[in-house]
């Protein structure tokens, strides 16, 4: 007797998203859809591959993205690839390479999955899906407010705006950031001996990342460091008043946390994070910034960009707090049919009616069984109404219309019948 082969299981932090779990995903997914059009935004599809070079020139080597969460390999060619890790840069390298950056404005978003090898938790992933926006071309605040109003609006729709908040902070130029670091670094050498290993790594490479730590050990040397803010040039203030001046005008409640930071030299001004205290540790739904800087970086000309992203298995756990999220059963009409003459009937009913009403989500039970079984299938399936036909109904041209969800009586119809009751029942929805 041959050995049974054991069982091959996903990739630990790579999960499967199941048959039950994918209407959540795609409900969340269409309402995201909806507000990025009603603001004019375009979707790019991007490769989920990429060359190594372009991370380590967008993201930096020395940062625990490169060096530890990468996953790196050598194709037949010997060229060095990686699984995207985040999808900034591969939006910004498609841009510059098909030339959509040269007197040019954009409004672009993507979704996808990103891969990080770092160690999974809930929250956190080795492939986890992102829907980032990126818009190029427009320098004022304005742009930035913008991307504040759009995420504020989701969250509405999505019915979780009262659990997330938002803050935002302004980073200034390179120049005044390079003049701050050297403040902030002192503060820091001032302090070594309170500093965890990963701080004392980030002090010559990343200081302003340590700012960012969780280490509630290093909490109350942090709230004593110096702020950034009070480091900004006229122009950098300008901007953060006009941003906050726009909020302030549409209601949008925001405060000001001056530890927000990003880690990556090309990130300058607006920054903003939008949190939660209901995913633990986990607390950061979105984050976005101003990266004028990066263009160069990968070898366009100096422009403007910001953008941001939304981690989706986030998003989905804050759902999950709620009572109800609207959505569809996977089926409308279940068809049931019995007897070798219903069964060819059936079929044929069932593409007229598909032909005729492309809306309607109808699954037809194949593999056979009886009028008890299938009829504990249709209930299975979510599905409001059963269309029942034997080989009686089939000879009359005739079905029943049965309820499942509502104390209604089974009505006995012809074709035409069904056809008009299932039009009258099944407005499709405009969108």
């Amino acid at each position: 007797m041959a050995k049974q082969q054991q069982a091959i299981q996903a990739i630990r932090g790579m999960h499967d998203i199941l048959p039950e779990q994918s209407p959540y995903w795609q409900w969340l997914e269409g309402q995201a859809r909806q507000v990025l059009a009603g603001y004019g935004y375009q979707e790019i599809r991007l490769p989920i591959v990429e060359k190594t070079e372009l991370f380590k020139r967008s993201i930096g080597e020395v940062t625990d993205i490169v060096e530890k969460e990468m996953y790196t390999f050598e194709d037949r060619n010997g060229d060095s690839l990686t699984l995207r890790p985040e999808g900034t840069a591969g939006c910004l390298r498609a841009c510059l390479e098909h030339g959509l950056l040269h007197n040019q404005s954009h409004r672009l978003w993507y979704y996808g999955p990103m891969f990080r090898h770092e160690r999974p938790q809930k929250g956190r992933y080795r492939q986890f899906y992102q829907l980032g926006v990126e818009t190029y071309g427009m320098p004022g605040p304005d742009i930035d407010a913008e991307m504040v109003l759009l995420t504020d609006r989701l969250w509405k729709r999505l019915g979780i705006r009262d659990m997330v908040e938002l803050q935002i902070n302004s980073l200034g130029t390179s120049e005044e950031r390079l003049a701050y670091r050297g403040t902030l670094v002192e503060y820091f050498k001032q302090h070594l001996s309170l500093l965890d290993e990963d701080s004392l790594r980030r002090l010559e490479t990343n200081p302003l990342r340590i700012l960012d730590s969780k280490n509630p050990e290093m909490q109350a040397m942090l709230q004593q460091a110096p702020v950034l803010l009070e480091h900004l040039g006229a122009e950098s203030l300008a901007h953060f008043d006009s941003l906050k001046a726009t909020l302030d005008d549409l209601g949008i409640v925001y405060t000001i946390n001056t530890r927000l930071v990003r880690g990556l030299d090309y990130y300058g001004k607006t920054v903003f994070e939008w949190v939660t205290e209901r995913l633990g540790s986990q607390g950061t739904i979105c984050a976005g910034g101003r990266y004028d800087g990066l263009i160069e970086q990968l070898g366009g000309k100096a422009n403007h960009a910001i953008g941001f992203a939304m981690g989706m298995e986030r998003i989905l756990a804050l759902l999950e707090l709620l009572e109800t999220v609207p959505v569809e059963a996977s089926v409308d009409v279940y068809m049931i049919r019995v007897g070798g003459e219903a069964e060819a009937a059936g079929m044929r009913l069932a593409e007229s009616i598909r032909d005729q009403l492309p809306h309607l989500k109808l699954q037809v039970n194949c593999g056979g069984g009886s009028f008890k079984s299938q009829f504990k299938k249709a209930d299975k399936s979510g599905a409001e109404y059963a269309i029942v036909i034997g080989d009686d109904e089939a000879a009359r041209g005739e079905v029943a219309l049965k309820p499942l969800r509502a104390d209604q009586e089974q009505r006995t119809l012809d074709h035409n019948q069904l056809l008009q009751a299932l039009r009258d029942w099944h407005q499709p929805k405009s969108l």
